[in-house]
């Protein structure tokens, strides 16, 4: 996912970005309000993580600004003021999430993999290969036969193909699923891997393996 930090605190921004980095995100930040803009109208992001206290134009201008051109970004913000009329502020004016400073890494990392949760797929139903993902009803196809998948093989599907082309790590995944279970590990991505991988194999697409690395979601015929 890509992912514009806007904060003036260089030591934050340089530990935020270092978290998101780790986690296997593309990182761009911005220090003044003005950069945000310019960043946020140059390219498309995932999401934002916005600080409200910013010099020149506020966090609040950019986030007005961002919305009113309609852009689908998922906007974190974050600030140290902590009334209900800055936070209700925010909400009305397009945030998806409030985190007030200071706060925990471990509750910044939880914030940030629920809303990429929340970033649409390309289209309610999408074909890739023989397989019909339809995204709204939660289910998949084959040449029109319909498979089911449990939740968490659900959950692993889609954060395969909102990621195409971009090894992702069984550390990677065990993070990004962390909110299903908390003690998921690495030999748990495994399994459900290989669950997924023969439900759809048949369907002209596969996850390879990629070794040392983590695995790669690939078409592998029209």
């Amino acid at each position: 996912m890509r992912i514009l930090v806007v904060e003036d605190d260089s030591l934050l921004a340089q530990g935020l970005t270092r978290v998101l980095a780790r986690a296997g995100h593309a990182v761009d930040r911005a220090e003044t309000g003005v950069q945000a803009d310019r960043a946020l109208r140059a390219a498309s992001y995932d999401l934002v993580v916005l600080d409200i206290g910013l010099p020149d134009i506020d966090g609040f201008e950019v986030l007005r600004r961002l919305r009113l051109r309609h852009a689908s970004a998922n906007v974190l913000v974050l600030t140290a003021r902590d009334a209900i009329e800055d936070r209700v502020h925010g909400l009305d004016l397009g945030s998806d999430d409030y985190l007030t400073k200071p706060f925990s890494v471990t509750e910044f990392e939880a914030r940030v993999r629920a809303l990429l949760r929340r970033v649409s797929l390309p289209a309610s139903a999408v074909s890739l290969g023989r397989l019909t993902v339809d995204v709204e009803a939660k289910r998949i196809g084959i040449n029109g036969t319909l498979i089911e998948l449990t939740v968490r093989e659900w959950a692993l599907l889609e954060l395969f193909m909102a990621r195409p082309g971009r090894v992702l790590s069984k550390e990677q995944i065990a993070q990004q699923l962390a909110d299903c279970d908390s003690q998921l590990t690495t030999n748990a991505v495994e399994v459900y891997v290989s669950r997924l991988r023969a439900k759809i194999e048949a369907a002209g697409v596969r996850i390879r393996t990629v070794r040392g690395f983590g695995y790669l979601w690939e078409t592998t015929d029209a």
